[in-house]
């Protein structure tokens, strides 16, 4: 490894928009224990990165409205270049990330912050939040509420759209 070689701390910004409700309805509604419903970002180059219905967004690390974080996971430190990262950003913003291709379940920011975690690092976020919409859809009430679920998309206010490789 080259010894200039700057490297950059990357982290795992995990928000439960529950706010510790999941824990007591969940065994009620769905019949098994949801700890939370996770929203997450990735943590680098000063700003934090998540996904939502505006796209791709950024902001200072806790700027959203959510507020600071329930858990910080450190996924590691990666040599990608800030400027590599937003031209990485840019292209996802552009297809597979527009905000338009949002999709509750299966298309969210937890997905955005793992494609992104292995982009950087090469590791995965956590399993119980990747796999937090299959649990919900297992269940017969899951089932039920996904037409509405379907129509939900998540945007935490705060952040800034993330596009051209700039924050604008």
């Amino acid at each position: 490894m080259n010894k200039n070689t700057t490297r950059h701390n990357v982290q795992l910004y995990i928000y439960d928009l529950s706010r510790g409700m999941a824990r007591s309805i969940s065994p009620i509604m769905l019949g098994k224990q949801l700890d939370g419903i996770w929203h997450t970002a990735i943590v680098t180059y000063g700003d934090e990165f998540f996904f939502g219905g505006e796209g791709i967004s950024s902001c200072s690390p806790g700027g959203t409205m959510l507020g600071p974080p329930d858990t910080v996971v450190e996924l590691g430190e990666t040599e990608v270049t800030e400027e590599i990262f937003m031209d990485y950003l840019s292209s996802l913003g552009e297809s597979t990330y527009r905000g338009d291709r949002y999709r509750l379940f299966e298309h969210n920011c937890n997905t955005f912050t793992n494609e992104v975690a292995q982009f950087l690092t090469g590791r995965s976020i956590p399993s119980y939040i990747t796999d937090l919409p299959s649990e919900v859809l297992s269940t017969p009430f899951g089932q039920i509420l996904r037409p509405i679920l379907d129509s939900i998309q998540i945007a935490p206010p705060g952040g800034n759209i993330v596009n051209g490789g700039r924050n604008i």
